[in-house]
């Protein structure tokens, strides 16, 4: 027999073990006639004796039996429409959590985040006031009336300006930059924070 077709699969090499056991031979026969024939390419003695005890308590089947767990077929259009519905719904979803609503695990759940919807999750970015486009309208027009008011007499009028401000200083907890973390798909501007929750305790500063 040739290299080549001694070089047998797994379910070839059992389908000949069945056939020496329905002729009735022992494991160690059917281990030393195989290697025989086949030399290098015979499955081990310790193969041998396992399916030749499987075949003689009444196994039929050569295959490899189902392994338990979930099959992998959790990567759906299906289930890619739903975990981007939960993400657009809140930015800050965790893994766990949608691994949970749908019950699949949270690997499956990152794959899909990450290769199929193309998402990645990054903190917010601090910035300490959001002005709306009449702020800064608002802003941009006193400084061009300022600009215009000094002129070239620019030191003399800096010299005579006293500046003042007054705020409210509040105690809180602020925001960690894990807790900021949003999911956005790439090319999209990381999101801002500007707004937190106000504590009842506070005082006021004035700064000249």
């Amino acid at each position: 027999m040739s290299a080549e077709s001694s070089n047998l699969s797994n379910i070839e090499h059992r389908a000949v073990i069945k056939y020496f056991v329905k002729k009735g031979k022992t494991a160690k026969e059917i281990f030393e006639d195989m290697v025989s024939v086949l030399q290098e390419s015979a499955p081990s003695y310790t193969m041998v004796k396992k399916w030749a005890r499987l075949f003689q308590q009444g196994r039929e089947s050569c295959e490899d039996d189902p392994r338990p767990g979930r099959p992998v077929t959790v990567v759906t259009e299906e289930n890619v429409r739903k975990i981007e519905k939960l993400v657009l719904a809140d930015r800050r979803i965790k893994l766990w959590q949608i691994a949970e609503e749908l019950q699949i695990s949270k690997e499956r759940v990152g794959e899909i985040i990450h290769e199929h919807m193309n998402m990645r999750k990054i903190s917010a970015r601090w910035v300490p006031k959001m002005l709306t486009p009449f702020d800064k309208q608002r802003r941009l027009q006193t400084s061009k009336d300022f600009l215009e008011l000094i002129g070239y007499n620019i030191d003399e009028i800096c010299d005579r300006i006293v500046t003042v401000d007054e705020t409210w200083v509040r105690q809180y907890d602020p925001e960690s930059k894990q807790d900021s973390m949003q999911w956005t798909k790439k090319g999209e501007r990381p999101p801002k924070k500007f707004k937190v929750q106000k504590s009842a305790s506070k005082l006021m500063a004035t700064i000249f």
